[in-house]
């Protein structure tokens, strides 16, 4: 099973701070992980640091680090009681990048210690951060054997991937003939970083079609669709690939894109989910990936995405177009905006971008669409926009934006950090952009939620734990 790491940049900068003091010995911590597993992957998510306070090491040298175990007592005590993973994490100041045979013995010794405090089937990893911050790792087995971990993803203003290949664990894979032209332009590495990554598409519409077919030409690993929609005819004038017999047959638009994908050839891998996003499969799926983007236009949507995106780690780029028309029909403004989202970073609802009130009434029209439309008569809640005008050439130009900052959070290609990219404004009346950077404070709902993975109610909504036990 491919297993993974991720942290946010928060973390691995107080990770970084205290494994090297500057005294040229090696320090240590441990990080609690809640996680995601799907049978194929399963993802360790970074939840709380505990540091091994230098003085309190039984043996700290350039080599080597040792602590009493009564010491994480307490962190495995509470990993235990969450169901939570164990990674040890330990520097080499001299840059060594491998596992060295005292990491050897010392893992030996101390992950069956950890193994008998946690009752939970939970995988555990050691890691090891070099003076660069670069980090590598192994899962250590229950029976003793190490396996290399097959990432360590650092989610902030940029991205950062770490693979064993990196640091000469295993082979550099062969880069495919399609994606050289892309190397040309942003390095090999930003272009195998894409081959590698998991990418979930949210709404397979307007902007969510070019997305998709922009993801699969980059040559992404694996796309993951989740709409329950069929194509229509009034959706042809917007969804790629659909034709006139798609809509007769109603087929479903995740379909529609996922064969259409398939029959270009390149490799990326499709998985269909023709769900509503508030249901615990599509959650599951999304959660699987390494970045998501949102191209739905409710609020409800958004929420459940930026619930995903702080549970499990994800960065979450979220785009939509706004048309406005006058009493002719005609267009008065043609504007949107692009949103990226770090995990423990401000959210849409701390920017304004979605409201609570709005979440509330798209989900009381989802569930009950009477009890909706007699709460609205009461004045008890706001309308909820129905259909709204929809022109592809503005979809496609909002779309290309989402997907060159995807590319812009791997490469750093700007001349001003991706910080003050936070979110991007394009009037195309105005023909002007507006950047915006990213708020000083972070989300307080959201960022409560930080590396806690699969829970019970799923995202701590009981709403989807009645749905998981149907």
């Amino acid at each position: 099973m491919e297993t993974t790491l991720t942290l946010t940049r928060d973390q691995q900068q107080a990770l970084h701070r205290h494994l090297f003091p500057g005294d040229g010995k090696e320090a240590a911590a441990l990080v609690l992980c809640g996680r995601r597993a799907d049978g194929k992957r399963q993802r360790l998510l970074a939840r709380s640091i505990h540091i091994i306070p230098y003085d309190a090491c039984l043996d700290r040298s350039p080599m080597s680090v040792s602590w009493p175990t009564e010491l994480m007592l307490l962190w495995l005590q509470e990993a235990d009681r969450l169901g939570l993973s164990v990674v040890k994490v330990h520097c080499h100041p001299g840059g060594f990048a491998s596992f060295s045979d005292v990491d050897d013995a010392s893992d030996a010794d101390l992950f069956p210690c950890i193994g008998e405090w946690i009752s939970a089937d939970a995988p555990h990893a050691s890691v090891i951060m070099l003076p660069d911050g670069a980090m590598f790792g192994r899962v250590v087995h229950g029976d003793g054997r190490f396996e290399p971990l097959n990432q360590i993803a650092i989610i902030g203003d940029d991205l950062k991937y770490w693979r064993p290949y990196d640091f000469g664990h295993a082979p550099i894979p062969e880069q495919r003939d399609f994606t050289k032209r892309h190397a040309q332009a942003f390095g090999a590495r930003t272009s195998q970083a894409l081959r590698e990554l998991s990418i979930a598409i949210v709404g397979c519409s307007g902007t969510g079609s070019p997305t998709i077919a922009q993801l699969a030409h980059l040559g992404v690993r694996r796309v993951v669709l989740v709409d329950p929609d069929r194509v229509h005819e009034i959706n042809l004038n917007r969804i790629l690939y659909a034709t006139i017999e798609d809509a007769k047959a109603r087929r479903y638009k995740v379909d529609v894109l996922g064969d259409a994908i398939e029959r270009i050839g390149l490799g990326t891998i499709v998985e269909r989910h023709r769900v509503n996003l508030c249901t615990p499969e599509a959650i599951h799926a999304v959660a699987a990936c390494d970045l998501v983007f949102g191209c739905v236009d409710s609020a409800e949507g958004r929420f459940l995405l930026s619930l995903i995106s702080n549970f499990y780690l994800l960065p979450y780029i979220d785009v939509g177009v706004t048309i406005e028309t006058d009493e002719n029909g005609e267009i008065s403004q043609a504007c949107g905006y692009l949103h990226y989202l770090r995990p423990g970073g401000s959210s849409l609802l701390s920017r304004g971008a979605i409201t609570l009130e709005d979440v509330r009434a798209e989900g009381v029209k989802r569930q009950n669409e009477a009890f909706y439309q007699e709460q609205r008569r009461a004045g008890y809640i706001k309308g909820v926009a129905e259909d709204r005008p929809a022109v592809i050439s503005l979809n496609m130009q909002f779309a290309a934006m989402a997907v060159t900052e995807l590319i812009a959070r791997l490469h750093g290609f700007r001349e001003r950090p991706n910080r003050e990219y936070a979110k991007i404004g394009l009037s195309l009346s105005e023909v002007a952009f507006y950047p915006e950077p990213e708020p000083a404070l972070a989300c307080r709902y959201m960022s409560r939620q930080l590396g806690k993975g699969d829970v019970t109610p799923l995202l701590n909504l009981p709403e989807l734990s009645v749905v998981d036990r149907l």
